[in-house]
C-alpha cells in the first residue's frame, strides 16, 4: 500500500503539467487572502508606455470670405436648376429637370456640410445644409408624383414641395443677412393648391364650325376633359367637357378628324393643360364627317364619342406621349 506521501505526489502529477514532485507548501495559517493584480483602474488594462493617444485637432474655421467662395461656386448651379424646374413645359422635361434639381441639390448639401463656417455663422450654415437636403429629398417623392402622372405642371410640383421651399427659402436669407452671403437660391413662390375647372362646352379652340354634322361627346368618367379634335395636321377645335357631363359640337365640316383628348383636375388655362391627375389618349380610328347632296335630300354624319368605357364600344383608344399631343 503505498504511504500518504506517495498518494500525495500521484495526486499533484494529475494537476501539473511540468515540474517535478514535491512535497505540498503549507496552507497559511492565518492573515488576509492575497489576490494578484494590476494596480490603478478596475480590471484594466495596464497602461502602455510612451505618449498617450491623441486626437487630430479640429479643422480652422474658414474665413468669411473663403466661406462666400464656397457658397457662391454652388449658387449658381443651384438656382439654374431651380429656375429650370420652373421653366419646364411638358411632364418630361418636368420629370427630367425635377430630377436634375434634386442632384443639384443634394450634391451642394453634400460638399457645405463637410465644411467649417465662420464661427458667427455656425447656426445659419447648419440650418441651411438641412433645408438643402430635405428639399433635395422631397424633390426624390415629387419625381416619383411626376412619373405617375399626379403632378403635370411646374406650378403643381412647387405646390407639392411648398412646405420645404418655403424653409430653404428662409435659411437662405438668415445666411444672407448675416454677411451678405450668397445663399439666395429660391426666387419663386408657390401658390396654394387650386381646382380650376371651365364651364361645361367652353371652347378652347373654336375653328370654322359651319358645317351640318355634329360630334356628341360623353364623359362619364371621375375628371374633367378637353377633346381636340385634328384635321390633317391643324387643330379643328378644342373643347372642355365636365366629369359626368356631355356637350354636343355642331357645324363639324366634312372631312377626316383625329380624336384626341387629355384627362385631369385643375385646367391651367394658360399653360392649357391639367395640373394634376393628368392621363393623354387618342382615338385609334379616324373619324369621318360627309355630306351626300340628292335631288331630294340632304344626308350627313352625326357621331358620338365616350370618353370612359361602355359596354358593346367599338372605338379602341391608345395612350399619348404627352410631347405628341396637340396643345
Amino acid at each position: 500500500m503505498a504511504s500518504p506521501r506517495l498518494i500525495s505526489c500521484v495526486l499533484a502529477l494529475a494537476a501539473l503539467t511540468a515540474g517535478g514532485c514535491s512535497s505540498p507548501a503549507p496552507a497559511p495559517t492565518g492573515g488576509e487572502p492575497k489576490v494578484s493584480g494590476v494596480a490603478g483602474g478596475k480590471g484594466g488594462a495596464p497602461a502602455s508606455g510612451g505618449a498617450s493617444a491623441s486626437t487630430s485637432p479640429a479643422p480652422a474655421a474658414l474665413t468669411p470670405e473663403a466661406y462666400k467662395g464656397e457658397l457662391d461656386s454652388r449658387h449658381k448651379s443651384m438656382a439654374a436648376a431651380i429656375d429650370a424646374l420652373v421653366a419646364a413645359r411638358g411632364v418630361k422635361a418636368l420629370d427630367q429637370r425635377v430630377s436634375k434639381a434634386e442632384d443639384a441639390l443634394s450634391g451642394a448639401a453634400d460638399a457645405l456640410a463637410v465644411l467649417t463656417p465662420p464661427d458667427a455663422i455656425r447656426a445659419q450654415h447648419d440650418t441651411y445644409v438641412t433645408s438643402l437636403r430635405d428639399f433635395a429629398t422631397e424633390l426624390g417623392t415629387t419625381s416619383g408624383k411626376v412619373g405617375a402622372r399626379d403632378l403635370c405642371t411646374s406650378s403643381a410640383v412647387l405646390t407639392d414641395v411648398d412646405d420645404k421651399l418655403t424653409a430653404l427659402d428662409k435659411a437662405g436669407e438668415a445666411l444672407q443677412s448675416a454677411g451678405d452671403y450668397p445663399a439666395d437660391v429660391v426666387d419663386v413662390s408657390a401658390k396654394k393648391k387650386q381646382t380650376r375647372r371651365l364651364s361645361n362646352g367652353s371652347y378652347i379652340r373654336k375653328g370654322s364650325l359651319n358645317g351640318r354634322s355634329s360630334l356628341q361627346i360623353d364623359n362619364g368618367g371621375t375628371r374633367d376633359a378637353v377633346v381636340t379634335v385634328v384635321k390633317g395636321g391643324s387643330k379643328a377645335f378644342s373643347v372642355y367637357v365636365r366629369r359626368k357631363a356631355k356637350f354636343k359640337v355642331r357645324g363639324v365640316r366634312d372631312g377626316s378628324y383625329k380624336i384626341y383628348f387629355t384627362h385631369g383636375v385643375d385646367w391651367d388655362g394658360k399653360g392649357k393643360t391639367f395640373t394634376r391627375e393628368c392621363s393623354f389618349e387618342r382615338f385609334q380610328k379616324s373619324v369621318k364627317f360627309k355630306t351626300t347632296f340628292t335631288a331630294t335630300q340632304i344626308r350627313w354624319h352625326d357621331w358620338r364619342i365616350t370618353l370612359h368605357a361602355i359596354s358593346g364600344g367599338n372605338a379602341r383608344t391608345a395612350p399619348v406621349d404627352p410631347d405628341d399631343f396637340p396643345g
